[in-house]
């Protein structure tokens, strides 16, 4: 279970700040993958981040119970000067994973060939994101967060992350947020509409879809 009580995230922004998360609570409960649909600049991201642990809530908090994955898509958690391969080994240590199975999966899905002996900062964000993807799927996590990871990589990388993505299906959650309504339908059985801070939860994907796509009409008529 992963539950979020009373959460809110603010930046700074000029004189002012932001609110990207406004008292927010919520319950994902293990096995129905979720998706959270939101325009661009919504706070998807900031989302996955405050739930994988990569940033602190301004307020509230989050309860977690099993093992959660960083955001797939982001790899702000890589340390630029160590290699590809010293990341691998750094982070197998902390979840106390088996070295050699990861390093074998990784090698493969990734696709990095000689890059993983070099370092990471050398990556372009494309490449960042692939180690992250393979490192993710090479853990095994009870719940996997999920950034727009399908954008990356050519159609061989994009086939294989979502034959990986229904293989988790069965033995995990996904957390999954996007602005596209492609991507929740394949990959989700319940949905949320992240909008102005607040997190509008749906039972099904089609009500979520509907909910978004006439909010996303209500506003391009506003403009």
């Amino acid at each position: 279970m992963i539950r979020l009580v009373n959460l809110s995230k603010r930046y700074r922004a000029g004189k002012g700040s932001k609110t990207v998360l406004d008292n927010v609570s919520a319950d994902f409960p293990p096995g129905r993958n979720l998706g959270i649909l939101g325009r661009n600049g919504a706070g998807k991201s900031t989302l996955l981040r405050l739930i994988g642990g990569a940033e602190k809530p301004t307020s509230g908090k989050i309860l977690r119970e099993g093992r959660v994955s960083w955001p797939i898509g982001f790899s702000g958690g890589f340390h630029g000067s160590l290699t590809g391969r010293e990341n691998l080994r750094f982070i197998c240590r902390i979840y106390q994973a088996d070295i050699r199975r990861v390093t074998r999966f990784v090698d493969e899905f990734a696709e990095l060939g000689a890059y993983m002996e070099m370092p990471v900062n050398t990556y372009s964000s494309g490449m960042r994101a692939k180690l992250a993807f393979g490192l993710s799927m090479a853990i095994d996590f009870e719940y996997y967060l999920i950034d727009e990871i399908t954008a990356v990589g050519d159609a061989s990388f994009k086939r294989k992350s979502e034959e990986e993505f229904a293989r988790r299906k069965d033995r995990s959650t996904l957390l999954v947020v996007s602005h596209n309504v492609g991507t929740i339908k394949n990959h989700c059985d319940v949905a949320a509409v992240l909008e102005n801070g607040c997190l509008t939860m749906f039972d099904d994907v089609d009500s979520a879809v509907k909910y978004y796509e006439y909010f996303m009409a209500e506003s391009r008529r506003a403009v």
